[in-house]
């Protein structure tokens, strides 16, 4: 079969773009789906905090443990390949981070093939926009707060990020196992829900786009995760300290795509340790 990216033929690229290849992605993705239904079972949460006016824009708020005002804000982006999960599956971290005094929302948006790309990354980017504006409303410090996503998620964050709207009012990121560059997208099976072009594919990848607007990151994938992966990783970290930005790379030991976002708010981990860090700075 003939080469159609990098060296890759079709059924190598697709291997390359599938977690589950190296993971029991049936039964990482029930572990977040139970802790998140424990977070909703135990926490307090706002839910459904609409950003805009279509069923998918909601999000879902769980205010910091401390009563007193002005906590940090963690937001997550949930991943899916743009096409499944959903914001009632991405508050496993949840617990943690309102333990240690910081509130969290989990950010719904619409899933491919009912939603393009290009709208799913301006609803991420409204979402975003909307917490930062009602922050104080939401008991929340806007000059601390964070974002954060993990595969498609990481992708969407990353847009956001790069918004002159947003530029500059994120104190920092967490990314996590994201495909950055699009290109070879249209040519998988990832594709069949999408229908991006070639066109659609740059104009929506971070990686062809300008940088030095992006705050302080820690970009990180999973030590067991494929080649693909990890090359769009090291080039979006060079590309981005390029730019200047400050950047911790990681690669997190003896985790996956799918279980190292479940590390995000806990200290004890390779991870979390480095989103401590990031956020106390």
């Amino acid at each position: 079969m003939a080469a159609v990216y990098r060296g890759f033929d079709r059924t190598e690229l697709e291997r390359e773009y599938s977690p589950s290849s190296l993971a029991d992605i049936g039964a990482e993705l029930a572990r977040a789906t139970a802790l998140s239904e424990a977070a909703y079972g135990s926490l307090t949460v706002e839910r459904d905090l609409a950003y805009g006016p279509a069923d998918p824009e909601r999000i879902d708020f769980f205010p910091a443990g401390s009563t007193a005002p002005g906590a940090p804000l963690h937001i997550y982006v949930h991943g899916g390949y743009w096409q499944e999960l959903d914001k009632a599956d991405s508050a496993f971290a949840a617990p943690d981070f309102v333990r240690a005094g910081t509130a969290f929302a989990a950010v719904g948006y619409g899933l491919a093939p009912a939603w393009r790309l290009d709208a799913i990354v301006d609803q991420v980017r409204r979402a975003v926009l909307w917490l930062l504006d009602h922050a104080e409303r939401l008991g929340v410090d806007p000059a601390r707060i964070w974002l954060s996503g993990s595969s498609a998620g990481a992708h969407l964050a990353a847009m956001a990020l790069l918004d002159p709207r947003i530029a500059g009012r994120v104190a920092g990121a967490v990314l996590l196992s994201g495909v950055y560059d699009l290109e070879p997208i249209p040519l998988t099976y990832v594709n069949d829900a999408l229908g991006l072009d070639a066109t659609e594919a740059l104009r929506t990848s971070p990686l062809r786009m300008p940088l030095d607007a992006l705050p302080p990151l820690v970009v990180a994938l999973g030590e067991h995760e494929t080649g693909e992966f990890g090359r769009q990783q090291r080039e979006f970290v060079a590309a981005a300290r390029a730019a200047g930005v400050p950047v911790r790379d990681l690669v997190a030991k003896a985790r996956n795509h799918f279980d190292l976002p479940l590390d995000l708010g806990r200290p004890d981990t390779e991870l979390g340790a480095a989103v401590r860090e990031l956020t106390a700075g």
